[in-house]
């Protein structure tokens, strides 16, 4: 890149595009380049032998025992093929058999896998010796009730799990604009949870403090320290094998033993690549999902991370790959009874009362997306470049203007702005944050 031109990820290819003369490039926030690790199940086993918070994996399991194997969906770009061998030698060398291992992929709320993704998933030569299992959130003779959270989330969880002697869970740690970070117990919280549990977890984060902890302190995240209250309620000891990957989705460190304490280091590895500081807020914010690319749902997360970098009355531009296209997201399902500048003068009214609204036809996570890009309109200008996104489901997302290439974009922007704009751009920004100058 130059100081007007930059080039960004685009799946195989990069997107070009040229700033407008007297716009100054004010930074390029690319994640640390962390090198990947020589052999990801070297990684994985030696991590298994030096578990953080618990005994080794091989001490906690005993012959007989039954272990669910929770792992996390297609949404995460976990390795868990790479990684799964190395736990199931761990199990077998305490004496488990394969037959007493019960797969259970942490859905959520998002759709079944069928089994040739699982097959892929874990490995095609696992699939026929294990048993597996699809979680239902809203099958209540499959759920386990649990208790109520001191913030009061009615905690369900998948039975098999709950009736297990030992729960794995192999995950990934990540930024995310919700739990702070991804792995430790979000697998199982909101992953094989039931949808009440999901819906009520969700809804702690409505709030203008907290709508956006990508990146933030978990000690101040009231939605994270709910779920790991509920993680604490499962009876089966919990042992996670999460991963921590580089912006190239290559394994740079796999992290054993405690949900929590174990998590918390795999989250400062996580927060070394991923969090960058920047000089200071910007008129134009660039973002690109990579390496989001999978759908809609998951490629605004590159506007959720970043977007705390725009100044108020600013401009964010992001560009989704969205390579299967919307995906499974609630807001895109159904046309809003009213447009933008209806939304714009609602939106102070909504804010309020949209965490207790029961909202028709959306799911438990799409009420926390729906209240995160009413504030996000209300700071800055959404620009969307999502080629891949049908022209009918565009006015269902009323909060961004979808444009038709990225100069597009920038001359729409630079109509607002006039010739003088700070810039900051994020390639990848699917998993990339900011962190701000402190004040004083």
């Amino acid at each position: 890149m130059t100081e007007r031109e930059i080039r960004l990820p685009w799946g195989s290819e990069q997107l070009a595009a040229t700033l407008p003369e007297g716009w100054h490039l004010a930074g390029v926030m690319a994640p640390s380049a962390l090198p990947a690790v020589a052999d990801p199940q070297a990684e994985a086993a030696r991590s298994l032998q030096a578990p953080i918070g618990l005994p080794p994996l091989s001490q906690l399991a005993r012959p007989g025992m039954k272990v669910a194997l929770v792992i996390d969906d297609d949404s995460r770009p976990t390795p868990v093929r790479l990684l799964l061998a190395p736990v199931l030698a761990e199990l077998e060398r305490a004496g488990v058999a394969l037959e007493q291992v019960t797969v259970i992929p942490a859905l959520g709320v998002h759709r079944a896998m069928a089994e040739d993704e699982l097959a892929r998933r874990i490995g095609p030569a696992w699939l026929p010796r294990l048993r597996w299992t699809s979680h239902d959130c809203d099958d209540a003779g499959k759920l386990a009730d649990l208790g109520t959270t001191s913030r009061g989330t009615p905690v369900s969880i998948n039975k098999t799990a709950a009736e297990a002697d030992l729960i794995v869970s192999i995950g990934c740690i990540e930024p995310h604009i919700i739990a702070s970070f991804g792995g430790g117990y979000k697998n199982l919280f909101p992953g094989i949870a039931g949808r009440a549990t999901i819906a009520h977890n969700h809804s702690l984060n409505c709030r203008p403090e907290s709508f956006n902890n990508v990146g933030r302190p978990i000690e101040g995240n009231p939605m994270r320290l709910d779920l790991e209250e509920a993680g604490k309620m499962v009876t089966p000891p919990v042992f996670i094998v999460n991963a921590v990957l580089n912006s190239r989705l290559e394994l740079v460190r796999v992290v054993c033993g405690h949900p929590i304490d174990a998590h918390r280091e795999g989250a400062r590895t996580s927060a070394a690549i991923y969090g960058v500081p920047v000089p200071g807020l910007a008129d134009v914010v660039i973002a690109c999902s990579h390496p989001m690319d999978q759908d809609l749902r998951q490629g605004v997360k590159a506007l959720a991370n970043t977007i705390r970098a725009v100044r108020p009355g600013g401009v964010m531009i992001t560009l989704i790959r969205a390579d299967e296209g919307v995906g499974v997201f609630g807001l895109a399902n159904r046309k809003l009874p009213v447009g933008r500048r209806g939304l714009r003068l609602l939106a102070p009214l909504l804010l309020k009362v949209l965490p207790g609204l029961k909202l028709k036809g959306m799911g438990e996570e799409d009420r926390f997306f729906l209240y995160f890009a009413l504030q996000a309109m209300r700071r800055a200008d959404l620009l969307l470049y999502a080629p891949t996104i049908p022209a009918e489901i565009q006015p269902r997302l009323p909060f961004a203007s979808f444009v038709g290439s990225v100069d597009e974009a920038l001359a729409r922007a630079q109509e607002k702005l006039g010739p003088r704009a700070e810039v900051l751009v994020f390639p990848h920004g699917g998993s990339t944050y900011p962190i701000l100058p402190q004040k004083g």
